[in-house]
């Protein structure tokens, strides 16, 4: 089914006047308001049993079975019952803020622009999208979700690599860290496929990632961040996600703070404000004098941990040729040593906070 939905979005893309970035975000958003339905429909009979006329059910019931409330005009149902002739881009987007209203943890999360859709697309993906929320469970529509960000990723190019990081190099840098509890950082979070993994491996060896994890993350990209947002809810997370530049801000006050750090950063960035950085505590041994942002991203992630805090991420291998700037040392002075670090191009990376590999 994964497979047969993609064929079908992507052909309807190609003959559509979008680019696959401007298709992106409609078809994601039609994914969670499916998923939103199939939610709302597996406890409904549930909570409406506990109903009664003089005290009806509430959005408060379904909150508090961990459920988004979807009310009937935000159903995905609904939106393929409509009559012929109906403005349904103008609908979709009204399904949107519906279901916004009613979940304002959903604020400006969800994609909006429905009625920018050809009529002939919309119809057939909503048409193609109707059977999910009663033939699929919860899981799978994170599986869905996951596809056609890696799908659109690999269309989008280099523009897509900024938002996706492939599922193989995610699961490899988890393997190697083990985050079976505790705080977990990503300050280039991108669509989140760290901390889904992150979950997925707690889940595998029978624990809840809800009650296990706290995910933190930074975005800079302000479209990105509901992806990553929409890929957590999906999954069945919850996480503090900031649009913010790293290089520059630090909404997490990550110092000391996390015990995991896990990041696939943007490689080999220049013209970055060194001087705004000297001197600060995320950034311990010094800016580097190569014009390269690779070194920074390093230190970040030292940083960023606990004592016994591990760090994986993908780099390339110029981060070893951007040593920090010398810095003068009274006799008295002291740091803690670099952690001991080897590098391969584009590949995953790991250390602790102790200076060994």
């Amino acid at each position: 089914m994964r497979a047969t939905l993609w064929a079908a979005a992507d052909e309807l893309r190609a003959n559509s006047k979008l680019t696959p970035g401007q298709y992106r975000d409609p078809v994601l958003g039609l994914v969670f308001l499916a998923y939103a339905e199939n939610r709302f429909e597996a406890v409904r009979g549930e909570v409406e049993a506990k109903a009664s006329a003089r005290n009806p059910a509430t959005i408060a019931d379904y909150k508090a079975k961990s459920v988004l409330y979807v009310p009937d005009k935000a159903r995905l149902s609904s939106l393929v019952d409509l009559p012929e002739g109906a403005d349904v881009g103008k609908a979709t987007d009204e399904a949107i803020k519906a279901i916004e209203k009613d979940n304002p943890e959903l604020k400006d999360i969800l994609p909006r622009g429905y009625q920018k859709l050809e009529r002939s697309t919309l119809i057939e993906l909503l048409r193609r999208f109707a059977p999910l929320p009663t033939q699929l469970e919860g899981d799978a529509f994170g599986f869905i979700y996951e596809d056609f960000l890696s799908n659109f990723a690999a269309q989008e190019g280099k523009g897509g690599g900024e938002y996706f990081t492939p599922y193989s190099i995610v699961r490899l840098i988890v393997e190697i860290l083990e985050p079976f509890q505790g705080r977990v950082f990503d300050p280039a979070c991108g669509s989140g496929g760290m901390f889904v993994q992150c979950a997925k491996f707690v889940e595998r060896h029978n624990e809840s990632a809800s009650r296990k994890l706290s995910v933190f993350g930074v975005e800079k990209t302000e479209d990105t961040v509901p992806l990553a947002k929409m890929n957590l809810a999906l999954h069945g997370l919850s996480g503090d996600i900031r649009q913010a530049n790293s290089y520059y801000e630090d909404p997490h006050s990550a110092v000391g703070a996390f015990d995991y750090v896990m990041a696939n950063p943007p490689f080999n960035v220049d013209k970055i404000k060194k001087d705004d950085l000297a001197g600060g505590k995320r950034f311990p041994f010094g800016v580097p004098k190569a014009d390269n942002g690779n070194f920074l991203w390093i230190q970040q992630f030292y940083a960023a941990l606990s004592p016994k805090g591990r760090a994986g991420f993908v780099m390339a291998n110029s981060a070893g040729d951007a040593p920090p700037t010398p810095r003068r040392r009274s006799a008295s002075s002291s740091s803690s040593p670099a952690p001991s670090t080897s590098w391969s191009q584009s590949a995953p990376t790991s250390f602790t906070q102790s200076p060994c590999r």
